[in-house]
């Protein structure tokens, strides 16, 4: 299937929020990672969402002259040829983009998108992410509500994050305190500036102990029940009826979750979780052993000239690939999107 449309964007969203499952969001940095991931979302029967970094679109850019939107823009434009073999449906997402690279990453995307919408062709990518934790809320909305209007224009989904994520991200750093909880007052502030659909549609990021990266159990303490209060108070804020669910919730620094965590945050609407470390390691870990078990065929040792079917980068490849493919799976089956495609 090709890359998802708007109107199908919108579909899985409304699907998942409904069915309390969530679509694993992978970040990826190269084709092959891009493959893993439709490769995984295929064999779980499964649509997704693959998410480019600043730093992921930097080094799709290539070191020689680094560039955030060339790498987004051709990662995004190979994602729309290939991916119309696999036969699920697959949105495009940017991940985290902070104020400082605003100018020089999300505005030049949306503006991609604009022109291709105006020709009458769906968006480049169909959600972008505004992360404005390290600005005050203030801020953080205003900033919002500019980005939200020019992404409505581009047929295209926002996502924000209203309070911090721990750990580090892309280089964006937040200590792991007490600030890492969302308010109910920080989210009818939020419903306040953003609307709740009227104004464009959007995803939120809120807090509930988040941390990006690797931690061990204990260090971190989740309240994905919190999700709950923050659904209630905006709901009773706006005139909702009782129990619903005004958010479209996503579920920030998922590695190392517990089941139960994550099952509390899928029935609390959540329906976006992004992985990345974990993905990570699964695509680096069968490179490893490949290389510890070939030492002396990747390398030239004393003298010899080694084993190229060893060495040949698609040996290892596709070993990686289907380690990353595999963890996707997984993915997919803890937050209980298996075998819900669109037909």
């Amino acid at each position: 299937m090709p890359i998802a449309t708007p109107e199908i964007y919108n579909e899985m969203l409304d699907r998942a929020k409904e069915g309390k499952f969530a679509y694993p969001a992978i970040n990826v940095t190269s084709t092959q990672t891009l493959h893993a991931a439709l490769r995984g979302f295929a064999e779980a029967e499964s649509d997704g969402i693959v998410q480019i970094s600043t730093g992921g679109a930097e080094f799709l850019g290539g070191q020689y002259n680094k560039d955030m939107v060339s790498g987004a823009v051709a990662l995004a434009e190979f994602a729309h040829i290939v991916a119309k073999k696999y036969p699920v449906n697959i949105a495009l997402h940017t991940d985290h983009c902070p104020k400082d690279k605003l100018d020089g990453y999300v505005r030049p995307l949306l503006a991609v998108s604009k022109e291709r919408v105006q020709r009458g062709e769906n968006p480049l990518f169909q959600s972008h992410m505004w992360d404005g934790s390290a600005e005050t809320l203030k801020d953080n909305l205003e900033i919002g509500q500019e980005l939200l209007a020019e992404a409505a224009a581009a047929k295209i989904i926002l996502e924000v994050e209203i309070t911090p994520t721990g750990g580090e991200e892309d280089g964006i750093t937040h200590e792991i305190n007490d600030e890492l909880y969302t308010t109910v007052e920080d989210a009818i502030r939020t419903a306040e500036a953003l609307g709740l659909g009227d104004k464009g549609r959007y995803l939120l990021a809120a807090s509930f102990g988040n941390v990006h990266g690797v931690y061990k159990p204990g260090n971190v303490v989740l309240r994905p029940e919190l999700l709950k209060d923050l659904q209630a108070g905006v709901a009773e804020k706006f005139g909702k009826p009782a129990g619903s669910r005004p958010f479209d919730f996503v579920f920030h620094g998922g590695s190392g979750s517990t089941e139960q965590e994550i099952a509390t945050a899928l029935d609390n609407g959540v329906v976006k979780m992004n992985l990345d470390t974990d993905t990570q390691y699964a695509f680096t870990r069968p490179v490893a052993a490949h290389m510890f078990a070939n030492y002396d065929g990747v390398l030239k040792v004393d003298g010899e000239v080694g084993n190229k079917k060893a060495y040949d980068p698609r040996s290892w490849g596709k070993a990686a690939e289907k380690g990353m493919a595999d963890r996707v799976q997984v993915a997919c089956a803890n937050l209980r999107s298996t075998g819900t495609r669109l037909k």
